[in-house]
C-alpha cells in the first residue's frame, strides 16, 4: 500500500492534463471577452458603412 502511495504522488500525468485544460478554458474565456468588448464597436461601423454606401450616388 506505502508504494501504491509512492507511485500516485510521483505520477505527473494526469496533472499535465489539467493542466492544458486549464489553459485551453483561459484561451476561450479571452476570446469570448475579446469578441464581447469588439462587437459594440463593429455593429456601429457596420452600420455607418451600410448608411455611406446607400448616401453615396452612382454616375
Amino acid at each position: 500500500m506505502r508504494q501504491f502511495f509512492k507511485t500516485f504522488r510521483n505520477d505527473e500525468d494526469g496533472a499535465v492534463t489539467v493542466d492544458w485544460v486549464v489553459l485551453t478554458a483561459a484561451i476561450v474565456a479571452l476570446g469570448l471577452v475579446v469578441g464581447t468588448s469588439v462587437r459594440g464597436g463593429t455593429t456601429t461601423l457596420a452600420a455607418d458603412l451600410g448608411a455611406d454606401m446607400t448616401a453615396m450616388v452612382t454616375p
